[in-house]
């Protein structure tokens, strides 16, 4: 399956990437240089090791012959044995150094792209699966790390070590470095661009084929039981066949491509070897050249092919690298703008205490979606008023919550908190004076106090044992083994549905925040731990504005603490009028 998304340049696409690698410019060059000594000392054992080996023969002959020669081996002796060690040496120095350096730019890669991820709304996040994002973070930074230490520096070392070796051979013999020059430099060209260009299509398609099978494969398993319920595992074992197909199918034509490069660059040393002694053999006919000279002339060109030999496969996949580029490339154009300054002055300047909601006809539908989430909604919460909004899964609570939380923009409509436009607020004023327990629970595998510390990092640990006895989990949590130092699991595994959301409870109530949003606060709680929750709940939210996400009022045991007023949303409307007067003044 061909990529749709056009191609666009090469160059463009890896820009912002390149830009990244440049920040450790240092470490590249440094790196790049320990390649180049590596094959400078391949170039060297061989070439000195053929002159030595000829002359030491052609010595011996004379000696047979009974003509006086002599010949210092000292001096290359110690020379083959120099550009041995080192070799051995600068090949050791450079794959640690390398890699230690492809290491450090993933971590870069990383933490950019996390920082992109979270910087994106729900809405942009709600258009791919999890499974996509996931592998944005994994596979294709995985893909990119090839951009340094398969692609730039191999390639580049080459074309040095081409130029570099042509200039040597043309001291001796100015035809010899030229030709060899120019025909190392066409097969270069050849290896880098020509299989770049064969591979291209078929390289970009097996990324997303691949991306393709990761997200249906961990689609399938996480609904495992209800594919099976249905009989319908057959049919999606027959998808996951036809991905895997065309995946072999095109690692055939790439493995194909990368041995007819491999079989080139082969081509491309042998003949140039053979070059180098026809031109070499004239030039010692001529007397120009000795025959150790004319040997050495040909086996450094021997040591050209450990640099060439890694361009054809590396370049062959090329596509890939640009395919991954391409895709986390898009993440950057949805990151939520910068917000606007005009109002941060009055921001900072609110003061504390309960602050004021209003929705002014506001209207918000989801990508793809048949039905607006909601549609032309006004309410407004005066400072310290506890307004309920009522409705039936899906009739847009969430929505209204995710709003006043700045996940997601509305197409239509103005948000104010305190007054001020709800997209003037800077992000830590924000994320200070508006806090929310939604369905959702969002616990780290990490320990009880690290969780609790994420509302509050600076809390200490007498703070996090009170906030555990506000929720009725501090016995609990004192008969642990570890304490607070106990892990949670990923995703809070290792705890009940209700331990959990009185630990999402307790992190709320290390904060201080002047509006709270509440969706099903007691979901998940039995009726004598959520009316014990209640009383300290109400006193904890006296001062506060507070806006509870509910289905229905007066529909069981389990109530919220009082609520001042309460309206209802059906199917992303209001079942009041939208010209709604405003409450008075602190919710009386």
């Amino acid at each position: 399956m061909a990529d749709p998304r056009p191609a666009g340049s090469p160059l463009a696409t890896l820009r912002p990437w390149l830009a990244l690698l440049d920040r450790r410019r240092g470490r590249l060059w440094a790196g790049a240089a320990l390649m180049a000594l590596t094959l400078a000392c391949a170039i060297g054992l061989l070439a000195l090791s053929g002159w030595f080996i000829t002359a030491t023969g052609l010595t011996g002959l004379l000696l047979a012959a009974g003509v006086a020669a002599s010949l210092e081996v000292y001096v290359p002796g110690g020379g083959i044995r120099f550009f041995a060690v080192a070799r051995t040496l600068s090949r050791y120095l450079e794959r640690l150094y390398n890699h230690d350096t492809v290491l450090r730019l993933l971590a870069d890669l990383r933490a950019r792209l996390f920082g992109v991820l979270a910087g994106l709304d729900a809405q942009s996040l709600s258009r791919r699966r999890a499974s996509d994002w996931l592998n944005r973070l994994t596979a294709d930074i995985d893909t990119l790390d090839s951009l340094y230490l398969r692609l730039l520096a191999p390639a580049g070392v080459g074309l040095v070590a081409i130029l570099g070796l042509s200039a040597f051979l043309a001291l001796f013999a100015p035809r010899v470095g030229l030709a060899v020059g120019t025909l190392l430099l066409v097969g270069w060209l050849w290896l880098t661009l020509g299989q770049a260009r064969l591979g291209l299509g078929a390289s970009r398609s097996q990324v997303t084929e691949l991306e393709a099978l990761r997200g249906r494969l961990v689609e399938r398993l996480q609904g495992m039981a209800e594919l099976e319920a249905y009989a319908s595992l057959a049919s999606h074992r027959r998808e996951l066949a036809a991905i895997e197909a065309r995946l072999y199918l095109g690692q055939r034509r790439l493995g194909l491509l990368v041995a007819l490069g491999n079989a080139l660059a082969s081509l491309v040393v042998g003949l140039s070897m053979l070059l180098v002694l026809w031109l070499a053999a004239q030039a010692w006919a001529a007397g120009v050249l000795s025959g150790p000279l004319m040997v050495m002339m040909a086996l450094a060109l021997l040591a050209m092919s450990e640099s060439l030999s890694s361009l054809p496969a590396a370049f062959t996949w090329l596509g890939a690298t640009l395919g991954a580029a391409e895709r986390l490339n898009e993440l950057e154009t949805r990151v939520e703008r910068p917000l606007p300054v005009a109002c941060v002055d009055d921001v900072t300047e609110l003061a504390d205490g309960p602050l004021a909601v209003e929705l002014e006809r506001v209207t918000l539908r989801y990508p793809g979606a048949l039905a607006a989430a909601l549609d032309d909604v006004t309410l407004h919460i005066a400072p310290g008023e506890r307004l309920a909004l009522c409705g039936a899964s899906g009739a847009g609570k969430s929505s209204v919550a995710d709003l006043l939380l700045r996940q997601l923009t509305p197409d239509v409509g103005v948000l104010r908190l305190g007054g001020v436009a709800l997209a003037a607020w800077p992000e830590a004023a924000l994320r200070q004076r508006v806090a929310a327990l939604t369905q959702r629970i969002d616990l780290l595998d990490d320990s009880l106090a690290a969780n609790l510390r994420l509302a509050a990092p600076e809390a200490e640990e007498g703070a996090l044992w009170r906030a555990l006895a506000w929720v009725g989990l501090d016995d609990w949590a004192q008969e642990l083994s570890e304490g607070l130092a106990t892990r949670v699991g990923e995703g809070g595994q290792r705890l009940s549905g209700g331990q959990a959301r009185r630990l999402a409870l307790a992190r709320l109530h290390l904060r201080e925040p002047s509006l709270v949003i509440l969706d099903e606060p007691f979901a998940g709680l039995d009726a004598d731990t959520a009316q014990a929750l209640a009383s300290r709940l109400d006193a904890w939210l006296a001062g506060r504005s507070v806006l509870y996400l509910v289905h229905q009022i007066d529909a069981g045991p389990i109530q919220p603490p009082a609520i001042d007023r309460t309206l209802t949303l059906s199917e992303g409307r209001l079942l009041t009028p939208h010209s709604e007067t405003p409450p008075p003044a602190g919710g009386e």
